[in-house]
């Protein structure tokens, strides 16, 4: 595993067919578009969430039921990001806090033993057969309260859980404890060395802030896009009372916004100082020219229509520095329109190097 030693800027090309890119929450998931130009875009949050659904994918271990070491992902769907925070901790052998004990009396011992606990909670008996409520060192009290909402116990087992978390708190981090937990979230998560993190969470330990190496941009179509709206039909219903009140005719319209056709560009840059200081390697960097190679082919759907990656171009320094500008770089990326009238087809197109067609689709130049 290599450290990266070299700065690298890349262009990439990926196009769309009949399909929403990337839908506007704030606009009824119309594609997004630059208002003025007409220009669609989609953002950089969209790209890395396909590149963590590619490494998700590909980095399982099916051995362990579990990501490979070093290839979990932080941001994923689900996620409570404060558990992170807590088994970082613990696997560094930090404590953030003390474990509190309150006695259970026998009238309510039953009603808690057949009641799930939550996780920092369990009951314990010592050697003179006493029953105690163990409340974890690191435990999260707010999580706890919530649980106790969602699934409340009886009111007596609700008022002694309360009382036995009440006033627990957990103790700050130190500034070289922050900085272990910030390590070991590098080392564990491949999004978090790859693209950065917050990790100073309100409500779990605080392991500090990551500037990821890898950065993107928005990506931004070549030429203007057209949204097109769709009417579509179900033919059911998804209750009996809508049934009824349409009189057995289970047919519901909605609608469906496609864009015909549209290629888009976006540009990334990777620092190799900030490789440094996440311990982003090599291989992190080969699995990630996998992942903008192969993202969309795993990430298919009814409403992305068909998406490919079409082209990748990147730049690669002779220092860690760098030796010219990135504008300058993307500057030498230019494209042409081959056929007149709208376009349809990625054949349509012609992606330049120097004014010259680039004919593979992964090129490596070298930058002095």
């Amino acid at each position: 595993m290599n450290k990266i030693d070299k700065r690298h800027d890349f262009v990439i090309f990926f196009d769309v067919k009949d399909g929403n890119p990337n839908g506007d929450p704030d606009a009824g998931n119309l594609p997004r578009i630059d208002a003025e130009t007409g220009m669609g875009l989609v953002t950089d949050v969209c790209l890395k969430r396909k590149i963590r659904n590619y490494v998700q994918l590909t980095q399982y271990d099916e051995a362990k039921k579990d990501m490979k070491d070093g290839f979990g992902i932080y941001i994923k769907e689900k996620a409570v990001l404060g558990r992170a925070h807590v088994k970082a901790f613990n696997e560094l052998g930090i404590s953030l806090g003390e474990e509190s004990r309150k006695e259970i009396n026998a009238d309510l011992l039953e009603k808690i033993q057949d009641y799930p606990l939550p996780d920092g909670l369990t009951v314990e008996e010592d050697e003179n057969e006493k029953s105690w409520l163990v409340v974890a060192s690191d435990a999260d009290i707010k999580e706890i309260q919530e649980y106790l909402k969602e699934n409340e116990p009886a009111s007596d087992v609700k008022k002694f859980l309360n009382e036995s978390i009440k006033g627990v708190k957990s103790r700050k981090p130190k500034a070289d404890e922050v900085e272990r937990g910030r390590d070991w979230m590098c080392k564990a998560f491949y999004d978090i060395r790859t693209f950065g993190a917050v990790l100073s969470l309100k409500s779990a330990p605080n392991c500090g802030q990551v500037r990821g190496p890898v950065q993107l941009t928005f990506a931004r179509s070549v030429e203007p896009i057209v949204s097109l709206e769709h009417s579509i039909t179900r033919m059911a219903v998804a209750t009996e009372a809508e049934s009824i009140k349409q009189s057995g005719d289970n047919r519901t319209m909605g609608r469906k916004f496609t864009v015909p056709y549209g290629l888009y560009r976006a540009h990334g840059f990777i620092s190799a100082h900030l490789a440094e200081q996440t311990k982003f390697n090599s291989d992190d960097l080969k699995l990630f020219w996998n992942a903008l190679q192969e993202m969309f082919d795993h990430d298919h759907s009814a409403a992305r229509g068909l998406m490919s990656t079409r082209q990748i171009v990147v730049f690669e320094h002779e220092t860690a520095l760098g030796n010219k500008p990135a504008h300058e770089l993307f500057d030498r990326i230019t494209w042409k329109r081959t056929t007149e009238g709208p376009a349809r087809d990625y054949s349509d197109y012609e992606i330049l190097l120097d004014g010259k067609k680039i004919t593979n689709r992964f090129e490596e130049i070298k930058v002095s």
